[in-house]
């Protein structure tokens, strides 16, 4: 979809990009058919994408799959795309943050361009909702993805890069120009991709690491009063913080608290 396409879609609907949810419009074919590439979409797969918006990527994924799933906010949007014929989609008109019993378990890729705001928030339910996805494909903003990567004993490291290294593999897959979308952002983008590995997570382990964090500077007993006794029994320090565990020590004594 290109800036031309762009322009023309919101002339002729009388939209305008709304900046309460972070609406950038991508107009580049080149990185539009890159995202697809990751997707490694099979016809037979079942593909979530969070926030549309005009189409940019839907299009595209619509060729790709039979069951594909779109979740967008904007209800003008919502409606707009649910009239394309070009598009074959269940398009649900809702914000996805406050989205329940859908069939998430049963997506086996899930793709967005993902609004800075909210990036952190839609990452954590998607992993914890999604628990089958084996490919995640999302468009941040650069300097978020620190917080991606994160690793203990810094700044940036919490819940969102703990699940993200629990889930499997992140790569950051390349940039995307400012001038890549209509409007222009602020700020740089970038594609990552996240392929799932062994660990098998769900809502219960994304609520647990929520919790660990709940006071960082301060004991993770303080957090997680459950957790006194077992920390040692498991070879840790009872006074250590949740800053201080390495993402798989997470998983270890969630475990050890359910079992």
């Amino acid at each position: 979809m290109t800036s031309e396409t762009i322009h023309r879609l919101l002339a002729d609907n009388d939209f305008l990009p709304e900046s309460k949810f972070g609406q950038n419009f991508l107009c580049d074919d080149q990185i539009i058919e890159s995202i697809i590439d990751l997707c490694e979409i099979n016809p037979e797969d079942k593909v979530l994408e969070i926030g549309p918006g005009l189409g940019s990527l839907t299009r595209s994924l619509s060729c790709k799959t039979n069951n594909l799933t779109c979740v967008e906010i904007d209800k003008r949007l919502a409606e707009f795309l649910d009239k394309d014929d070009e598009i074959k989609a269940s398009i649900i008109s809702s914000d996805y943050l406050k989205l329940k019993d859908y069939d998430a378990s049963e997506y086996d890729v899930v793709v967005s361009n993902l609004p800075y705001y909210v990036m952190t928030d839609i990452m954590k339910k998607i992993i914890g909702d999604c628990t089958n996805c084996r490919k995640m494909v999302f468009m941040v903003e650069d300097e978020a993805i620190a917080r991606i990567i994160a690793k203990p004993n810094t700044k940036q490291y919490g819940p969102l890069s703990i699940l993200c290294e629990l889930y499997g593999e992140v790569t950051r897959e390349f940039t995307v120009p400012r001038n890549c979308f209509i409007p222009s952002p602020r700020t740089t983008s970038a594609v990552i991709s996240l392929t799932r590995g062994n660990n098998k997570l769900d809502s219960n382990i994304v609520k647990f690491i929520d919790k660990c964090f709940t006071n960082r500077r301060k004991k993770l007993v303080n957090s997680c009063p459950e957790l006194k006794g077992i920390l040692e029994e498991h070879g840790y320090d009872s006074n250590i913080r949740a800053e201080q565990l390495m993402p798989g020590s997470f998983l270890e004594l969630y475990n050890a608290i359910i079992n």
